[in-house]
């Protein structure tokens, strides 16, 4: 019988598609911690296309690191469609990069709510277009994940770098 190798791991198919393009990435994490930028930095070779990762925890850290407006944070709360639209597209214009990617949720075991149940996160991906021809983009997914925490945080993690990836493939 024949085994076939599984796909790599998206921490290296988003390195391939970014290196393939000669583009760059940044992250702002809040719910994964540093998760995202760690699983980016596990392939050899990922400084050809990673930037940084900038862990804005608190709101605090994300108004002063990536100028998250304090409107939205107060209005809608910093798991929010709003807010993982400004980090990520805050992430992408302070690191001079042609992409960010923003995670924003609730990883548990407390802290859900009705609208907001513990899994629930915003994953923010902005592409930089060239100047002057209105190309720039911020889209924003919702998802809601299972599992303990250390569980959500990785599916989040890995959930953000597919998101990279798909849109890097098809731009």
């Amino acid at each position: 019988m024949r085994e076939f190798a599984a796909d790599p791991p998206v921490e290296e198919r988003v390195g391939d598609a970014l290196r393939e393009r000669g583009e760059t990435l940044a992250v702002a994490e809040s719910c994964t911690g540093g998760l995202v930028g760690s699983f980016l930095t596990d392939v050899p070779g990922s400084s050809d296309y990673f930037d940084r990762s900038v862990v804005t925890y608190s709101y605090d850290a994300k108004l002063t690191e990536l100028a998250v407006s304090r409107e939205s944070l107060d209005e809608h709360g910093a798991v929010s469609e709003p807010v993982a639209r400004q980090m990520a597209a805050g992430v992408r214009d302070t690191a001079g990069t042609d992409w960010g990617v923003a995670t924003t949720g609730i990883a548990g075991p407390d802290g859900g709510t009705e609208e907001k149940p513990v899994g629930t996160v915003y994953i923010g991906l902005a592409y930089a277009g060239e100047w002057g021809t209105g190309d720039s983009t911020t889209t924003v997914e919702r998802h809601v994940f299972d599992g303990d925490r250390r569980a959500v945080k990785e599916q989040i993690a890995r959930r953000a770098l597919e998101t990279v990836t798909d849109a890097v493939e098809t731009e």
